[in-house]
């Protein structure tokens, strides 16, 4: 085997471990640190530990330890796509990775203006994020997406393009939109403004969450009512769940895979849309731009 293919395998053979090794080292976290509970049991993310910090202590919970995991998992997908890639020799597994950038670089530039074709990369990396953070719950994981302060964060750093892109009319121009149509409608639109990163987080986490505290109760039910109607067959027969099988399969199918992937995708068009509509169109940042060339050149004169 020559040197370059040796090279190009073990790298595979370490991408492949970035992609396998963060997911079973969540699971055994998972078996190691969870109380055994009897019957149904729902609950927030669980606090491994507690940093002491200046102003309030930083909790480290289960959502940051698996967000973490889900994003070495990510990477070392995106790095065995790219692996050896070429213009010479085109694998399949070259020719996935393109097809991906492809498919996002068509998402970004129908629902946003050429000028945003640089955030298809933001706009992927959140959707893989989301989708991969939900789907761990089919590991038995805890998934980042049901915790708020998660999907929370990814709003506020939403809303921070969003205002980054309203100020390209200069700062005068931010505030005096809060006053328009009619100077009484401040309050509605100061409302309006904070109320985008918030309904873009509970409108994920809720959907989530609902999923997930669904699948549990149907699942417990089904627990309760097997008992009852097949408690009376002899030996083992009478404890085995026979109603759990195949329904909550099901529904963990829908919630977990086509619900989580459909919300993810939701936030992606939220985020497009509100980063695009926040931008003020060229003619105004074309005319605050000449104002500054103008007041700069006065200047040096």
């Amino acid at each position: 085997m020559k040197e370059k293919d040796k090279r190009y395998r073990i790298k595979d053979y370490l991408y492949i471990a970035m992609m396998i090794l963060p997911l079973l080292v969540g699971i055994v976290i998972q078996i190691l640190t969870k109380p055994a509970s009897e019957g149904l049991s729902i609950s927030g993310a669980r606090i491994f530990f507690t940093i002491p910090m200046p102003l309030m202590d930083l909790p480290i919970t289960e959502s940051q330890i698996n967000t973490w995991l889900v994003m070495i998992t990510l990477l070392g997908l995106c790095l065995f796509l790219t692996n050896g890639i070429s213009e010479d020799r085109r694998n399949f597994r070259q020719m996935a990775a393109e097809w991906l950038v492809e498919q996002m670089d068509k998402l970004v530039g129908s629902n946003m203006e050429p000028i945003f074709a640089g955030y298809a990369p933001f706009i992927g990396a959140v959707m893989a994020l989301s989708v991969f953070s939900s789907l761990q719950s089919l590991l038995g994981l805890y998934p980042p997406t049901s915790d708020l302060n998660v999907v929370a964060g990814w709003a506020i750093l939403v809303f921070a393009l969003i205002t980054k892109n309203k100020l390209k009319a200069g700062a005068w121009g931010y505030a005096k939109g809060f006053a328009e149509p009619i100077p009484v409608m401040l309050p509605m639109n100061i409302i309006s403004e904070v109320a985008t990163p918030v309904s873009m987080a509970f409108r994920h986490f809720g959907n989530v969450l609902s999923g997930s505290v669904i699948a549990a109760l149907v699942a417990w039910a089904l627990q309760g009512a097997s008992a009852a109607l097949f408690g009376w067959l002899p030996g083992i027969l009478g404890e085995i769940p026979f109603l759990q099988v195949g329904l909550p399969a099901i529904l963990s199918a829908y919630f977990d895979v086509f619900s989580g992937c459909i919300q993810a995708f939701i936030f992606a068009m939220l985020t497009m849309l509100y980063v695009s509509g926040g931008y003020p169109g060229d003619d105004v940042v074309e005319a605050l731009a000449l104002k500054r060339r103008q007041r700069r050149e006065r200047k040096a004169a």
